[in-house]
């Protein structure tokens, strides 16, 4: 392989990855395949297969960079198992590029015209898998690096992020198909496609006018340090911090917010619980929207089972003044975090770490109620899984409500790239987005994807907004991944015509 190739390669990973927080040069997103599809195009089946290996594992080294901090500071591993952890992930997760260039060539072996025009619906096959085989890890689908572009992300109602992936896979293929060939013609139906839907997304941005049912909802930003650890903190520590959360959220009352979300396990509340501490928590509380008349959203461990095989859940739980509680358990857990993926193979990992949960997973997508609507409210990691966030509103959440813990990855890109997420999400499905997260970033985005209000990192505030709840569906939130599983289709069909035709 030529030095050059790889030096190309290795360009389009990190032109994708800047296009990304907290660097957010998201026009590079518009460039960053068209050295690898220029190389790709005079490479053999196994050339290609490593040189989109090495583009991808370029590009997810530097979108995960800051992954090795957490398990060497809060799970005790060394800096050097820390670090070939990362390596090792962004090694698997550099496969899907490698697999997509693999196809590539394939088809272009054949047809060099057909692999171009393949391109797009090939890389989405390949985001779709990336999102569901194994556990999935959606994290650098790369059309979240356009998420401050409103036009173009409309797009997401229809076929949620994975169109925007596409339409940026699509332009650049063409691109150099045209230079390839000398043609103008479809470097022009590239600049065609781009403008229609632009320009369709620019018609379909709408402002949301209240309503009679709209109503004021605030988020709570604590900033408790995950430095803090509950089991060696002592009962007048976390006592403190419990009356911060209250005064933050009785100061969101008195301002007109009649729903107050506090973040994913921001001090430890436990509504199934018999101890002391947890039972008064649970009594202030109860108290408090009794009296104030005030909605509150809640993220707590909750336990069930006998002492001698309990089960723990991480939990949302929505205490209303005139209403039952109810409880969400989070459906889809961190892996190496929260549990132990396939232990049975993966299980020596635990004796290296003491930081994995045993947590146990959700079985539905529970709504809460809330005065006469209803909201889901996807916890942390699942607001980066486009399908699973699509399943509250398909059951009937009149808005979303997300709360997360981002405090282990500091003021790194993680944060920023997660609340990214949380913007594809809300425009995905026409909702409201209420983001509460420990320590930041927090906000509220509305259904077309405007960040309306939005926390800095490190700070202890709270954010008050309008929201209008809405009922119809989406044509995503109806169909789900419709779109991404005909470009499966498509992608794998022309794979198929490939490997039969004659070489020209």
């Amino acid at each position: 392989m030529k030095f050059s190739d790889l030096v190309f390669a290795a360009f389009s990973g990190f032109l994708a990855a800047t296009a990304f927080p907290k660097v957010e040069w998201s026009f590079m997103a518009w460039i960053a395949f068209i050295p690898l599809l220029a190389v790709l195009s005079r490479k053999d089946r196994r050339k290609s297969f490593l040189t989109g290996w090495f583009a991808g594992t370029v590009f997810y080294g530097i979108l995960l960079y800051w992954i090795p901090a957490v398990p060497s500071h809060y799970a005790g591993m060394s800096t050097i198992l820390s670090l070939s952890v990362y390596l090792l992930l962004v090694i698997i997760l550099g496969l899907s590029w490698a697999l997509f260039a693999l196809v590539f060539v394939v088809i272009h072996k054949r047809r060099a015209a057909l692999a171009f025009l393949a391109a797009p619906f090939l890389w989405v096959g390949v985001e779709y898998l990336l999102t569901h085989v194994l556990t999935g890890f959606p994290w650098g689908l790369i059309g979240l690096s356009q998420y401050r572009n409103l036009p173009l992300i409309q797009l997401a109602s229809l076929t949620g992020v994975y169109g925007v992936s596409f339409v940026l896979v699509l332009f650049q293929s063409l691109f150099v198909y045209s230079i390839r060939t000398s043609r103008r013609l479809p470097f022009l139906a590239g600049i065609l496609v781009l403008g229609l839907v632009h320009l369709g997304g620019f018609l379909s941005l709408g402002r949301v006018r209240p309503t009679a049912e709209s109503f004021s909802a605030a988020v709570i930003q604590g900033n408790v340090s995950s430095e803090v650890y509950w089991t060696q903190t002592g009962a007048d520590k976390i006592m403190s911090l419990f009356e911060d959360h209250v005064d933050l959220t009785r100061r969101a009352s008195e301002a007109g917010a009649k729903l107050v979300v506090w973040p994913e396990f921001t001090v430890p509340l436990c509504f199934s619980c018999d101890d002391p501490l947890t039972k008064s928590f649970k009594a202030i509380l109860t108290r408090f929207v009794k009296e104030t008349g005030t909605s509150l959203l809640l993220g707590t461990n909750e336990t069930s089972g006998p002492p001698d095989r309990k089960l723990y859940f991480n939990s949302s739980l929505c205490l209303n003044p005139d209403r039952d509680t109810t409880s969400y358990a989070k459906m889809h857990l961190v892996p190496f975090g929260e549990y132990t993926p396939y232990k049975k193979l993966l299980g020596f990992v635990e004796k290296v770490s003491h930081a994995i949960g045993e947590l146990t997973p959700g079985a539905e997508p529970t709504l809460h109620a809330f005065r006469n609507l209803k909201f889901g409210t996807p916890i942390c990691y699942e607001v980066i899984f486009p399908d699973l966030v699509r399943r509250f509103t398909k059951a009937g959440a009149n808005f979303l409500v997300t709360i997360t813990n981002d405090g282990w990855y500091g003021r790194s890109s993680a944060p920023y790239q997660h609340f990214a997420n949380a913007v594809l999400r809300a425009v995905e499905n026409r909702r409201f987005l209420l983001r509460a997260a420990t320590t930041g970033i927090s906000g509220v985005v509305d259904p077309y994807g405007r960040v309306l209000v939005k926390s800095e990192i490190g700070v202890r505030t709270f954010l008050a907004e309008t929201v209008t709840p809405a009922s119809g569906l989406t044509f995503y939130a109806r169909c789900g991944d419709l779109f991404s599983h005909l470009c499966l289709t498509i992608g794998g069909l022309l794979f198929i015509v490939a490997l039969f035709a004659r070489r020209p």
